[in-house]
């Protein structure tokens, strides 16, 4: 590793996911990956591949499809784990096994119910298995920022000893406070004799806010030279440590953290808007880098010195995040050799030639609406179009609705139920209420609804609604986007598409496994 290298590792597709709703199928996984290798992030850990027969099957379809990226799996302490995703890895170019075992005495007890000592021989014994068949293996104390500095030091030599390339300390529940967490990243580094064989990395939670600093203060005060990250900071309970935060801060201040990356950071803002538009997660407005908000300027004060001199109130441009990428491309003349080219240069890849046809009728007939359509709408319809790419269960055929002040909202629709047409009509609190029950008084599913979100997808009135809604049952909890220029036709489709789901076996089980 060069001096002056800070290695991003990307988990929006392994912890990311692990937040309830977010977990993504094989398709889903293939889309961000490639945004993520345009993006040129070092290390993409595609999932957990010992999960699921379905998350084995994504994190192979990513290792075979990424060619210009590490990618990981991420596997217990355990060789059947360890098995598996080695498995799913081979087919990489450069692929990584990430192990890990709790270290912390309340997980060790309370969780395993290991001793140290038999943690510590299972940590050494799984890492030399790994080492096995992968030259770059990676592992992490779970709960590390609560362990035992003593005992913590022992199982880092032995890893290491045993040929661990990269030593990761989680803060897996977000407790560390960041000086704290750098001096301890420090002593670890000063304290444990073979530490110069081993990249040291840092995986933060954002309990308490804080994990972007932590994440800093342990490059800068305690030498890590990997961060563990995600688009958006997505992450069960408050997320992970932001990935766009990081790097436009080592990016912005380079003056002080002398530290470059590889990425290209004009893909920041595309690949948000992809993991926000697949995950159903709305990124807020006042967000840092990829906010709608994060180069606005409302004060007049502001304005005025902005419009005499960018830099009064910017320090960094929107160009430099992708923002300026997002101009008008297509309308209604437009023919299927630019609608083709438009999506490539998107990162946009369909399975075949009948998806390309089916996506190009939709651009046709957004069109026909619309005058200008912009790259957000088509995300948007590619997003519609790999929800009904679906097994097709159910299929929405036509709906109306009315609704008016004094009058009770009242809705129409016709489904088809494996190609055989229902007609339902509901009464509601609001024509999408309406819809909803028109539709499930046919499909009778019993789903919780969890989530109902609407985003304009463009600016102005003829904006294409984007419509995710969360559904859950038994266990499972799944996403439906659609989108239309009627935001009550955009949520009758993410309806359908949230039940084509649950129907389908394609979408897998929320992991549960963390670090």
């Amino acid at each position: 590793m060069s001096k002056g290298k800070l290695i991003i590792f990307d988990t929006t597709m392994r912890d990311g996911e692990q937040s309830p709703g977010a977990s993504m199928t094989r398709d889903e996984k293939l889309r961000i990956a490639r945004a993520l290798e345009r993006m040129r992030v070092d290390v993409i850990e595609a999932g957990f591949p010992a999960s699921s027969n379905g998350d084995f099957e994504a994190v192979r379809a990513v290792a075979n499809v990424v060619k210009d990226c590490t990618v990981a799996g991420l596997c217990r302490a355990n060789d059947k784990d360890i098995q598996r995703g080695i498995d799913s890895l081979k087919g990489a170019n450069s692929w990584r096994i990430h192990t890990f075992i709790a270290t912390s005495a309340l997980h060790m007890e309370k969780k395993l119910r290991m001793s140290p000592e038999q943690v510590l021989e299972q940590a050494r014994l799984s890492v030399r298995y790994a080492k096995n068949a992968c030259p770059d293996v990676e592992f992490s104390p779970e709960d590390g920022s609560r362990s035992d500095p003593d005992f913590l030091c022992r199982v880092l030599e032995a890893v290491i000893k045993e040929g661990a390339t990269t030593i990761n300390i989680p803060d897996t529940v977000g407790y560390a406070v960041p000086e704290q967490f750098g001096e301890m990243i420090r002593r670890l580094r000063e304290r444990v004799p073979n530490s110069d064989k081993a990249v040291w990395s840092v995986h933060c939670h954002n309990d308490l806010g804080m994990a972007v600093a932590n994440s800093l203060a342990a490059v800068m005060i305690g030498g890590a030279r990997q961060i563990e990250c995600t688009i958006n900071g997505l992450g069960e309970r408050a997320g992970n440590t932001s990935l766009e935060e990081v790097v436009m801060a080592v990016r912005t201040r380079k003056d002080f953290f002398d530290l470059e990356t590889r990425l290209d950071t004009t893909q920041i803002v595309p690949t948000s808007r992809l993991v926000s538009q697949i995950t159903g997660f709305v990124v807020q407005p006042n967000k840092a880098v990829v906010g709608a908000n994060a180069f606005a300027h409302a004060s007049g004060i502001h304005q005025d010195g902005v419009l005499k001199a960018r830099e009064t109130y910017e320090i960094m441009t929107a160009e430099d995040v992708g923002w300026a990428t997002n101009k008008i491309v297509l309308g209604k003349l437009s023919g299927r050799t630019a609608f083709r080219q438009r999506l490539k240069e998107l990162g946009i890849e369909l399975d075949n030639e009948d998806a390309y046809n089916k996506a190009f009728q939709r651009f046709k007939d957004l069109a026909d609406k619309k005058a200008d359509i912009f790259d957000e709408d088509l995300l948007a319809l590619v997003a519609q179009e790999a929800g009904v790419s679906t097994e097709e269960h159910w299929r929405l055929v036509t709906m109306s609705q009315a609704s008016g002040m004094g009058e009770k909202p009242h809705a129409k629709v016709v489904v088809a139920e494996a190609g055989r047409e229902i007609k339902s009509e509901a009464q509601g609190d609001g024509p999408v209420d309406a819809t909803f029950k028109a539709i499930e008084s046919v499909a009778k599913s019993g789903a919780e609804l969890l989530l109902y979100s609407v985003n304009a997808v463009t600016q102005g009135t003829e904006s294409q609604g984007e419509v995710t809604v969360r559904l859950a049952k038994g266990g499972r909890i799944v996403n439906g986007v659609g989108a239309d220029t009627d935001i009550v036709v955009a949520s009758a489709k993410a309806y359908i598409s949230a039940l084509n789901k649950l129907a389908s076996k394609v979408q897998r089980l929320n992991p549960q496994h963390q670090v």
